[in-house]
C-alpha cells in the first residue's frame, strides 16, 4: 500500500507491505495515519483500510459441518483448478479473452494460510472463516453493518475541538 510522510500526495514514503497490521491512529477526510506492527508510523489512504479483530475468534466447542473448514477447503481447491484451467486454455491459445472471461465469471476464492492458522472466503456465504486446523468460525462479512435494530446506546457523534457538535 503506497504510504506518505503527511497527508500530502506530494510527501511519499515507502509502501508498507501486503497484511501488515497496522493500528490506526488517525483520520483526516480520506487520510489514515496508522503505526505499523514494528512501531512505525505512516499516512495511507484510509478508504482501503480493513478493520478486524485484534486476534483471530477462537472457534469454541466441537466442530459443526458449518465450522468444519475442510468443506470450503476443498470448494477453494476446486475453483482454483478450474482458473488455472482457464489460464492453460488462454496462454496456449484455446481461449480467446472474451471466453476466458466467461469461463472465469463468478469464480471467487480467497486463502491465507499462515502456519497453523487459515482464513477461507466462503463465497456463498459472503464470509471470510477463520480456522485453527479442524474447526472455524466467522471473521468478517462482505455485509456492512445492520441499518437498523437496537445498537443497546446511543449513536456515535462526531465532537469538534471546542466540544460542541
Amino acid at each position: 500500500m503506497p504510504a506518505w510522510e503527511a497527508p500530502d500526495p506530494a510527501r511519499p514514503t515507502v509502501p508498507l507491505d501486503p497484511l501488515l497490521p497496522v493500528r490506526l491512529l488517525e483520520r483526516r477526510g480520506d487520510w489514515g495515519h496508522v503505526q505499523c506492527a514494528n512501531g512505525w508510523e505512516a499516512w495511507v489512504d484510509g478508504r482501503h483500510l480493513v478493520a478486524v479483530p485484534q486476534e483471530p475468534p477462537a472457534a469454541d466447542g466441537p466442530p459443526t459441518t458449518a465450522e468444519d473448514p475442510r468443506p470450503l477447503l476443498a470448494r477453494a481447491e476446486e475453483a482454483l483448478a478450474r482458473y488455472r484451467a482457464a489460464v492453460e486454455d488462454l496462454a496456449g491459445g484455446g481461449l480467446d479473452g472474451e471466453s476466458f472471461r466467461r469461463r472465469t465469471r463468478g469464480l471467487r476464492i480467497g486463502v491465507v494460510v499462515d502456519g497453523e492458522s487459515v482464513w477461507l472466503y466462503d463465497p456463498a456465504q459472503g464470509r471470510w472463516v477463520y480456522g485453527d486446523g479442524t474447526r472455524g468460525s466467522t471473521y468478517a462479512t462482505d455485509a456492512g453493518p445492520d441499518a437498523g435494530g437496537d445498537l443497546g446506546h446511543a449513536p456515535t457523534q462526531v465532537v469538534s475541538s471546542d466540544g460542541g457538535p
